[in-house]
């Protein structure tokens, strides 16, 4: 498959270049309005990408470590009477790790971070591990593009993720619209590849590819290829008004599953630094959550989930440090298939979720200076977060302990001869605040475990 793939888009590559490299010879007889002149005025795009991944667990767990590498191509043509075409594809190396899928030895569980580099539906694949990611048709009209087919879309619940090697896609239908001070997004969505996974599911068959955690009375989730749904359906509108105001309201129906409402404001202070923001998400069940067996569905029959939080903060060129805060109440679980991204909420830090969890409160403080002369940027992340106890099956989908996380990001980017590379280095602590009742398998991957990250990406 990978080199099926990388040899169609290597095809187009090189097609472009020779059709590029003959443009400025042959374009008085080439017609600006046929289709030839579509392709040869297209744009490819090339992308390698590095990636060091490695946890430290609480003594006497297992540690992970894994090296990935990979490359992908995207070709997208010009526009011919207000269409345009695109494919890309990804391919993915496995270059040296641990042993991802011998599970711990002691707890029995499974690899948390590493794996989610390569396929974690196949953990001993290593060389063969390559995605279609892209492959759409889109027409441009006014201010207006509408996309069909397999894309990469970012919404407050169903976003790139991008924190592995490649990120989360969807197949489907796409609107964007924009005038001045509005923007339209939305559409109906029936396929999903999510962050490391090499295939395309349906909508129901992509809830479950991650572990499942626990139904609320204690039982182990068993959800997956269980959930009945074709489709989500997805509408997103944001409007700025004078003196700084933003409003966001987006809607998320997964069709019999559940529905999801956002909304958020902004507002930047006059002509001062200072801006806050306050968001609120409400969430039921549709029908009987997926499935009508009750230990086969993905949200309980009658659920219900409320979430609120804030956040203010000051910034100019180069500063931004912010306070904020969220409440999910103890109505019941906030949920969102973690295949599909990650959390919109104004605490989130990078490599942990409050996603599966209710009566959470979490605090969070961030501070972040780049260095322009430097080509340096870098951010630093704490923040509290109590969760129910992990025996609170109702409230904690996961068996998480309440914890601390301290985030530490530095980036660059690279000048002269290296230009177009920026690397990366985040480091990640998570500490131990809520009580284990002396059982590891609430702590491995999830509390006292350091986690260090090196990215270099290269972009041509």
């Amino acid at each position: 498959m990978t080199v099926r793939i990388a040899a169609i888009v290597l095809i187009l590559f090189f097609q472009n270049l020779s059709a590029s490299a003959m443009q400025e010879n042959e374009s008085s007889l080439i017609d600006s309005n046929s289709l030839r002149a579509a392709f040869v005025h297209g744009k490819t795009e090339a992308h390698f990408r590095y990636f060091f991944m490695a946890t430290d667990n609480k003594k006497g767990l297992t540690d992970y470590y894994a090296h990935a590498v990979g490359g992908g191509l995207k070709y997208e043509t010009g526009k011919f009477h207000g269409f345009q075409a695109g494919v890309g594809g990804f391919f993915i190396f496995n270059i040296g790790s641990s042993d991802l899928h011998q599970p711990d030895a002691l707890t029995k569980q499974v690899n948390r971070y590493e794996i989610g580099l390569f396929d974690i539906e196949n953990a001993s694949n290593k060389n063969d591990i390559d995605r279609l990611e892209e492959l759409y048709l889109k027409y441009h009209f006014k201010n207006t593009t509408l996309t069909l087919g397999k894309q990469l879309i970012n919404t407050p619940f169903i976003n790139l993720q991008d924190g592995r090697m490649r990120p989360t896609g969807v197949d489907g239908i796409w609107l964007n619209a924009v005038s001045k001070k509005t923007k339209w997004e939305g559409g109906v969505l029936w396929g999903i590849s999510p962050r490391s996974t090499v295939r395309w599911f349906n909508i129901g068959a992509s809830i479950g590819v991650y572990p499942q955690g626990v139904q609320e009375n204690g039982q182990p989730s068993d959800y997956r290829e269980h959930i009945y749904s074709n489709a989500i359906g997805v509408l997103g509108f944001t409007h700025s008004f004078q003196q700084g105001l933003k409003l966001q309201i987006w809607e998320q129906w997964t069709e019999n599953v559940f529905n999801t409402v956002l909304v958020q404001v902004d507002k930047k202070w006059g002509s001062s630094s200072f801006y806050s923001g306050v968001q609120g998400i409400v969430q039921h069940a549709l029908n009987d959550g997926g499935n009508v067996d009750p230990n086969k569905t993905y949200i309980q029959k009658g659920s219900r989930a409320f979430s609120f939080g804030a956040t203010t903060g000051w910034k100019n060129k180069n500063t931004d440090i912010s306070l904020s805060y969220n409440r999910i109440t103890s109505s019941g679980r906030y949920m969102m298939p973690r295949e599909w991204g990650r959390d919109p909420f104004f605490t989130f830090l990078p490599r942990e979720r409050n996603e599966g969890f209710g009566d959470v409160h979490a605090g969070m403080i961030k501070f972040k200076q780049s260095f322009p002369k430097q080509h340096l940027q870098t951010w630093v992340g704490f923040g509290y977060y109590s969760l129910p106890d992990v025996t609170n099956t109702r409230l904690n989908k996961y068996g998480m302990p309440s914890y601390t996380q301290l985030n530490i990001d530095i980036q660059y980017q690279f000048r002269g001869i290296l230009e177009g590379m920026n690397a990366e280095l985040l480091y990640v602590y998570k500490g131990q605040e809520g009580n284990s009742f002396g059982n590891n398998k609430y702590v491995i991957h999830k509390v006292n475990t350091s986690l260090f990250n090196l990215i270099l990406n290269y972009h041509f």
